[in-house]
């Protein structure tokens, strides 16, 4: 299918704007291996010129433009947004497919919560107007108190390419709502969808500088701008080691941030479920867009009892996933999303091996695909606590497996990772499904299910997987700051100094 990437710039002050340096950065389609168009590379001197939009587009007729406007003012421009975003939802699926390597009907609902976010962080900016000046209750009736909930500023957001649209919306739909402006630099890997939303927002009238989109490498743009003094916040989703920099950077001048990181997720299987519907979601959880998800539950910890027949099972579920690329139809898997993640993948399986675990299916290039970062969906078994197979990250479509013979083990099994950000349970003991909720350390907990996202609740991790909440209200609490506003409401005199004799 002939997709045409259009050919943008940066977008900075509500324009198109070429790089200072005048650098651009080629587009792979990961299913053929070709280049299909380039992306701008933004340096430090194109951040400072974003943040400078910025800075001017909040203080604008004295902020009345924006942040000091009323919520309703900026969630007619969100629903604008999302009604522009549904409007296309058919071409930005399509630019996403190719551009990553999402399977296409995966893209098409991404793009329709990526609508839906927007409208949802428009009802909340509505709300904001009714929770200003929350009354705080005190214990002395010669004072009166409230809170006010004012943007943070401007806010700084990194985001990675796995979700290349939906997850910076995460942080620019909340970010907008609570009257921030906002930089925005996407993955290099994956930014064409993020581009086209600024044209969306020229088209739908934004005020300049409101949003500011660069996209570039990390270490030239994200860099500069996680460490610039007058940026107000950093919010950044990706991997741990870029975090921990982040986090270095913003300490030198007491900057908040907030971090999702990475996962190493574990999916609980007990003896009494049904079998199909319980490989199914196993699969679904680890190797839904394409094993590339920050929460997949990778790793399969399955009672004893139903090991064999169980993995038999998943087996056949795994083999029947459609691989191919992303435009064909029925594509459940497509290709991951560069040479470097693929090879990055196939090293950890070689390693697992060496270690002494078994490939009991997949691992490989699907044979009747020559071209392409393709790798058929791998489930390794007999794995022990000390493999790396075990304890990292891949990032790819791999499950590793591990048995268990008591609700205990499984537990301990489960926490046995330094990360946190989300588990799935599988039983017909719905009592049991509670205990373990409530004992696993993660951010999140899925029962008899893995993987779904409502804008509505929060999202984010414990330990080494991050702190802070994207979505739901929490998301907007991200860029708010409470100010305390306190009155002394009595006629009397203070009284703790003795006054001044009067002449």
């Amino acid at each position: 299918m002939a997709v045409q990437v259009p050919r943008r710039q940066l977008f900075v002050d509500g324009q198109w704007r070429e790089p200072v340096l005048k650098k651009r950065i080629p587009i792979i389609n990961p299913a053929t291996e070709q280049i299909i168009g380039d992306i701008p590379a933004a340096t430090s001197e194109d951040v400072e010129i974003a943040v400078a939009s910025a800075r001017r587009a909040l203080s604008r007729n004295k902020g009345k433009d924006w942040a000091s406007a009323s919520g309703a003012v900026r969630a007619k421009y969100l629903r604008a947004i999302a009604a522009k975003i549904t409007e296309r939802k058919t071409e930005f699926a399509k630019l996403e497919a190719i551009d990553c390597g999402k399977p296409l009907d995966e893209a098409v609902w991404d793009m329709e919560d990526v609508a839906g976010c927007f409208e949802y962080y428009a009802d909340l900016a509505e709300g904001l107007d009714l929770k200003q000046k929350a009354p705080v209750s005190l214990p002395l009736e010669t004072f009166k108190s409230h809170v006010l909930k004012e943007p943070i500023g401007v806010v700084g957001l990194i985001t990675p390419w796995n979700y290349p649209l939906l997850m910076a919306v995460w942080k620019v739909a909340p970010a907008l709502a609570a009257g921030c402006a906002a930089i925005l630099k996407p993955s290099e890997l994956a930014s064409v969808t993020c581009l086209e939303l600024a044209e969306v927002c020229m088209e739908i009238g934004l005020p300049p500088g409101i949003l500011n989109i660069l996209t570039g490498l990390g270490h030239e743009a994200g860099a500069p701008l996680a460490s610039h003094p007058n940026v107000d916040k950093i919010a950044f989703t990706g991997s741990n080691a870029t975090g921990s920099k982040i986090m270095t950077a913003a300490a030198q001048i007491v900057k908040p941030v907030s971090l999702e990181l990475g996962g190493k997720s574990p999916i609980i299987v007990f003896e009494d479920v049904d079998l199909d519907k319980a490989a199914e979601w196993t699969a679904f959880g680890c190797f839904w867009t394409n094993g590339q998800i920050c929460s997949a539950t990778s790793r399969l910890i399955l009672h004893e009892n139903i090991a064999k027949e169980f993995l038999d099972r998943l087996v056949k579920w795994v083999k029947n996933i459609k691989i191919s690329d992303p435009f064909e139809e029925g594509c459940r898997l497509g290709p991951v999303v560069s040479a470097g993640q693929y090879e990055k993948i196939l090293k950890f399986i070689s390693i697992a091996k060496s270690e002494g675990a078994t490939i009991l299916s997949g691992g490989v290039r699907p044979k009747h695909l020559k071209k392409g970062f393709f790798l058929e969906p791998t489930i390794i078994t007999d794995v022990t606590t000390s493999m790396q197979i075990w304890r990292e990250e891949v990032f790819g479509p791999v499950l590793c497996v591990k048995t268990f013979s008591t609700e205990e083990e499984a537990l301990e099994l489960a926490n046995d990772t330094p990360y946190g950000l989300a588990s799935a349970v599988i039983s017909n003991d719905l009592e049991r499904c509670d205990r373990i909720s409530k004992n696993i350390q993660a951010g999140i907990v899925w029962i008899n299910c893995s993987q779904p996202c409502f804008c509505q609740a929060p999202w984010g991790g414990n330990k080494r997987s991050g702190f802070g909440r994207d979505l739901g209200e929490w998301g907007l609490d991200n860029f708010l700051r409470v100010k305390q506003v306190t009155q002394y409401v009595s006629n009397e005199p203070w009284g703790w100094y003795r006054p001044p004799s009067k002449l």
